[in-house]
């Protein structure tokens, strides 16, 4: 009797194991063929070597055995894939593998470097269209930015080809007989690049082809958000890296959270930190970077402004307006977030804004027709909605939008909002969503005034046809940020020049101009090629 009640006890445990393994698979087959990469819609995220599963870290070779973090689309906020986020321990293995690559890299001459940017320039290129559309679909943004996004670090690589024949210090006159004064320029060594959801190819691309030119090698942290756009690109560079026996890890990539974030802010062997992100989290890396005397690179917030005068040609106001306001879905850094009309023609602009919006095409963002997608996250929706409540409550009326729309992702009405004071706190508050505040002006004085006034000094523009305002625009007196417009945007910067910004937006440069030199340090150079020894200023010590 004993033996028969242990056999069927035996048998039912082994039946209910074998029902219990059958559960478990079906939900895990259920899970994998609910991931967007398994539908047929969207096969083409295997072009770029993704999986349904994907490793997260990069130093040469592929691993990481963090945390697992799925990858949700914002336009239905379902799965994409899974990226295996590093662990400290795989972080640590990852400096040390960057700072071993940096010895071969900087030996290699720059023009040679060039040519390995030159190389990834192209390897981007053919893939440019897939490489936007996932950009566009774990994002959010609308296909032809996700392109255009690329596109710039393929510019930035065709700058960069350029700059590896030309980086270099000037011969200075000496005052003393037989010597030579010049400046010589290294590589600072190791670049750590951490980079916000919004641009999750393009900020990269900028430190990535313009630190590799000078001589250093790269350590990306992308968003959390964005992983899969993180694990795409470095497949894409590391290919070129391998195909010129090259170390893997010159561009190595660890994928995690604030964890790898605080170890790269706090880690002396990073030499420059690239941080771009709100100017909250800013303050807190700098702080860390600056505790151990650490360079750092920051581009935070911008709380933009658009300054339309009297005289403004309304032909190219209106269109600027709705691309700078609406454009991203109001999640660029740049973005037009106030809109100072002169009263004379505040009424006539705010009616032809309204009006423009209501015909802004809203879908999805890989439909090439689509000019406006959705937020970037769930508490994105929360923030906007948070902001409409506040400006209604600081005196504002809605003139255009202010709901959540009734589809699948995180959709909101792009928005405008008139009659705030200007130095309501809701105006002061850089909202990461696409919330315009229309301001009345009178004078010159005062709207040149009320565009300083904020914390942040990114971008700013005014229309005009008066070329005395446009120089005391861009004088001393003028606007007090560091991109300057007359007659254009706030948003749509050209990679040619300096971008960056004053004041809490966090004083770093990156892509054009001479924005190479933060990725270098400098030394002056003294070389006394007689047979004398005299001082300078003269001094006599003998």
């Amino acid at each position: 009797m004993q033996r028969c009640l242990t056999l069927t006890l035996a048998r039912h445990s082994r039946l209910l194991l074998s029902n219990k393994l059958a559960s478990v698979h079906c939900r895990q087959s259920a899970a994998m063929s609910s991931l967007l990469i398994n539908q047929p819609k969207y096969s083409w995220l295997k072009e770029l070597g993704l999986s349904e599963d994907n490793l997260g870290v990069y130093n040469g070779s592929w691993g990481g055995s963090g945390e697992v973090v799925t990858s949700y689309c914002p336009a239905n906020n379902e799965p994409i894939a899974r990226v295996t986020q590093a662990t400290l321990a795989e972080y640590e293995e990852t400096v040390q593998k960057a700072r071993e690559a940096w010895k071969v890299w900087a030996d290699i001459p720059a023009p040679k470097r060039g040519e390995i940017v030159r190389q990834i320039g192209d390897a981007l290129r053919k893939k440019i269209k897939v490489l936007g559309s996932l950009v566009s679909l774990e994002m959010g943004k609308i296909y032809v930015e996700g392109v255009g996004e690329v596109q710039e670090y393929v510019d930035v690589c065709d700058y960069a080809v350029g700059l590896s024949r030309m980086i270099g210090g000037p011969i200075l006159p000496s005052e003393r007989p037989g010597h030579a004064l010049l400046e010589q320029w290294n590589p600072v060594g190791l670049v750590g690049i951490i980079t916000a959801f919004n641009f999750p190819v393009a900020v990269y691309g900028w430190n990535n082809a313009i630190a590799l030119t000078c001589g250093n090698v790269c350590l990306w942290k992308g968003a959390p958000t964005t992983p899969l756009t993180s694990v795409a690109v470095t497949k894409i560079v590391a290919e070129v890296l391998e195909q010129n026996n090259l170390p893997g890890a010159i561009c190595s990539m660890t994928c995690g959270g604030a964890d790898i974030g605080t170890a790269m802010a706090k880690d002396e062997r990073v030499d420059l930190l690239s941080f771009t992100g709100s100017t909250h989290v800013g303050k807190l890396v700098a702080m860390m970077v600056q505790e151990r005397f650490g360079r750092k690179l920051l581009e935070l917030g911008g709380n933009n402004a658009i300054i339309v005068f009297e005289d403004a040609d309304l032909n190219l106001v209106v269109p600027s307006a709705v691309f700078a306001s609406v454009g991203t879905a109001g999640q660029r850094c740049t973005t037009t977030r106030r809109l100072m009309l002169h009263e004379s023609v505040h009424d006539t602009v705010v009616e032809r804004i309204a009006k423009a919006y209501k015909q802004v095409r809203i879908g999805d963002p890989w439909d090439p027709s689509t000019l406006y997608g959705p937020l970037h996250t769930k508490q994105a929706v929360e923030q906007y909605l948070s902001a409409i409540a506040q400006a209604k409550q600081q005196g504002g009326t809605v003139v255009c939008g202010g709901k959540v729309m009734d589809r699948p992702g995180n959709y909101v009405e792009p928005t405008i909002i008139t009659g705030l004071p200007h130095d309501a706190p809701i105006v002061h508050t850089e909202t990461f969503v696409p919330i315009l505040y229309v301001l009345k002006f009178k004078t010159e004085e005062e709207a040149f005034a009320w565009n300083n006034e904020v914390k942040q000094g990114l971008s700013s523009s005014i229309f005009t046809k008066d070329m005395g305002r446009v120089f005391r625009w861009m004088g001393p007196k003028g606007s007090d940020c560091g991109i300057v417009n007359v007659n254009i945007p706030t948003s749509g910067a050209e990679i040619g020049g300096a971008f960056g910004g004053e004041k809490h937006t966090g004083g770093g440069r990156e892509s054009g101009s001479d924005s190479w030199k933060q990725y270098m340090r400098r030394s002056t150079c003294t070389i006394n090629y007689s047979k004398d020894l005299p001082l300078a200023q003269g001094i006599k010590f003998e």
